[in-house]
């Protein structure tokens, strides 16, 4: 379940807001004038949105050493020259 409160609220309620993400796991998405802005997560969410991001981040390496072994590479200098760098 997700919560909405503005920055102000959760900044006055910060010990109750920390306390209660805690035990209920909550996510709590903090909005300034209306608009949503920043969110407040358990660590075990945030572990698993690292997770995630890693293995994406893996997979994304491994995928780039395939396309060099079967394209093949080309040195630091052509590429400035390609791109007029």
């Amino acid at each position: 379940m997700t919560t909405a409160m503005t920055t102000i609220d959760a900044k006055e309620k910060f010990v109750e807001l920390i306390n209660h993400i805690i035990h209920t796991k909550e996510r709590v998405v903090l909005t300034r004038r209306g608009k949503e802005v920043a969110a407040i997560v358990s660590l075990e969410d945030l572990q698993l949105l690292e997770a995630i991001r890693d293995k994406s981040d893996l997979h994304e390496a491994i995928d780039a050493f395939k396309e060099a072994k079967n394209v093949g590479t080309i040195t630091l200098e052509k590429l400035k020259a390609e791109i007029g760098a």
